[in-house]
């Protein structure tokens, strides 16, 4: 059966629908959808998790138990896009809490390693402003923070 779009397997060690309900409880626009569970036949104990689908931010997902075999790594993350300071403020404290990490120029990792970019609307624009100068500015000042602050990358862009 065709269905549009696609969906984002996430694979996890035992914690599938641990990280599925932190996700959802994160996003809004957010819900969990079926659980699977192991039968007695197998692999895994009888009734646990083997997959959790989950909607987070309007974005379609499973989160899989797969074991111990992969990790996550920055090679695949999430950019969420964020209207207004609080909404950076937010994410940034919802992601990096309980065991996450800060990263530069807006990136972290969260509690299970998944890594996220946390980008103001307007960073685009103003990093690749055809005023190189604007441009260089603004990069400089994205280079030197952690949790991006809007307010001073605008300064940067205008030469504050």
């Amino acid at each position: 059966m065709a269905t549009e779009g696609f969906t984002t397997c996430l694979w996890f060690d035992g914690q599938a629908e641990e990280a599925a309900d932190y996700y959802v409880s994160v996003f809004k626009n957010s819900s969990i959808g079926r659980v699977g569970r192991y039968t007695e036949a197998g692999p895994g104990p009888a009734s646990s998790v083997i997959a959790v689908e989950f909607t987070a931010n309007g974005q379609k997902f499973v989160a899989l138990n797969g074991g111990p075999q992969f990790k996550f790594s920055e090679a695949i993350s999430f950019q969420m896009f964020c209207a207004d300071q609080d909404e950076v403020d937010h994410y940034w404290a919802k992601l990096t809490e309980n065991g996450g990490e800060p990263g530069p120029c807006g990136w972290l990792k969260d509690r299970y390693g998944v890594s996220w970019q946390i980008i103001p609307d307007g960073l685009m624009e103003m990093i690749g402003d055809p005023d190189t100068e604007k441009a260089a500015r603004t990069t400089r000042a994205m280079l030197a923070m952690g949790k991006l602050d809007i307010a001073a990358l605008k300064r940067a862009h205008t030469g504050e």
